[in-house]
């Protein structure tokens, strides 16, 4: 796992922190400096919930690349308690009853705040305009609207009232170019990517590239020889009795397949159908498998590739490495919290884990694509795995 190391300014303090490559600035702000006022919505930069204000811009922290706020200063809704501006507006926003559940409030107020410094003559109509970017589900914004407009007014009758400090949007952050310091890789499972020749597939079907959300790395121990591992990893059949929730449906030319996984994640449940495309290097016992697929019913998609790697060990012992990839879209990649989804892959590769090992010292006893893959119990059970790590009552 790389990382890199940022110094920046989070209200008023300096912050350094390292992190990954694909950390969003709402995980560091939440995970790691526990500003959890910044609240996180879509995820898509869409709702503004997680809105904080970047070298004094309004910007979406669910949607900015942590690292590429290097030197940038950072303001989140705890560090307004004593803002003149923000106490205005807490004001009007209670007189005008412009919140009830509050779950968008932050980050309405982020933007109402760039509105009375930026356009101090605006009218509702430029106010509405502004606040377009910002969604909720309780008030149905003419409360926030009256608000915004109560404070612009009572600002513009008084002499001492903070005058505006610039007209212009963004782009947030842009003044602070700096190349970033590569710390050392945490320690983790290495693997080197296979080196597998990329053959064209042989059948109609096409996989995209992918431009992955989602990468980790795993790797477990089967008490089996190498060759013994192998033979059962070129076996698509076998391979696909040890995933939960998947099973083939064809098998072309021995390297193309199609088949369908089944999750169920609380209320979602998906059937992803789709294709994929094996090759393997038995010189290097090594192999990447790319597929794709789509859900029909529930609009999500995904595409990825798993590559794996078998290592011989002492005492007769094989090491599995995997590098996943995967690009998720629709309603699912809504849980693909960064944090969550890495102990949640984890669980599904102990399983599989599990499984292999299991056929290896003979057929199952259930075969587990048969049932759908209850991804809803796993978050349940990695949740409960941080509470109980939080409180010292995890594995010492």
């Amino acid at each position: 796992m790389i990382t890199h190391r940022i110094d920046l300014t989070v209200n008023g303090k300096p912050v350094t922190a390292d992190v990954e490559p694909r950390t969003q600035l709402v995980d560091l702000l939440r995970e790691q400096l526990l500003l959890t006022g910044t609240h996180i919505g879509c995820e898509h930069g869409v709702c503004g919930a997680c809105t904080v204000h970047i070298d004094g811009m309004p910007a979406r922290s669910c949607i900015t690349y942590a690292v590429n706020c290097q030197g940038a200063s950072i303001r989140t809704i705890e560090d307004f308690e004593d803002d003149e501006i923000m106490q205005d507006l807490r004001s009007s926003f209670s007189r005008e009853h412009a919140l009830q559940c509050g779950y968008c409030t932050p980050g309405v107020l982020a933007t109402a705040r760039d509105i009375v410094l930026r356009l101090p003559e605006a009218d509702t109509d430029r106010i509405r305009l502004e606040l377009s970017g910002n969604l909720c589900r309780c008030t149905g914004y003419s409360g926030m609207v009256r608000a915004i407009d109560r404070t612009l007014r009572n600002r513009r009758q008084s002499p001492n009232a903070v005058r505006p400090e610039r007209r212009a949007l963004g782009p947030a952050g842009s003044g602070h170019p700096a190349t970033l310091t590569k710390a050392p890789q945490v320690a983790s499972p290495e693997i080197s990517e296979p080196s597998v020749s990329e053959r064209p597939a042989k059948r109609s079907f096409s996989i995209p590239d992918i431009k992955p959300n989602f990468q980790m790395r795993h790797s477990f121990t089967v008490d089996a020889p190498r060759d013994q591992v192998w033979a059962l990893f070129e076996d698509v059949h076998q391979v696909s009795a040890c995933l939960p929730g998947a099973e083939l449906s064809n098998v072309l030319d021995g390297d193309q397949m199609a088949g369908h996984v089944r999750i169920a994640l609380g209320p979602i449940k998906a059937t992803f159908k789709g294709v994929a495309q094996k090759n393997s290097d038995p010189a290097t016992f090594s192999g990447v498998i790319r597929g794709r697929g789509d859900d029909a019913n529930g609009g999500s998609s995904t595409s990825g590739e798993l590559r794996y790697e078998l290592v011989e060990e002492n005492a007769g012992l094989t090491r599995v490495n995997i590098f996943i990839a995967a690009a998720i879209q629709g309603p699912l990649a809504n849980f693909s919290r960064s944090k969550l989804i890495d102990e949640l892959v984890k669980r599904l590769t102990t399983t599989f884990a599990n499984n292999v090992i299991a056929r290896l010292n003979g057929p199952l006893a259930s075969e587990p694509h048969k049932a759908n893959l209850n991804a809803g119990s796993l978050i349940f059970a990695a949740l409960w795995a941080r509470i109980k790590s939080a409180i010292g009552l995890g594995p010492k």
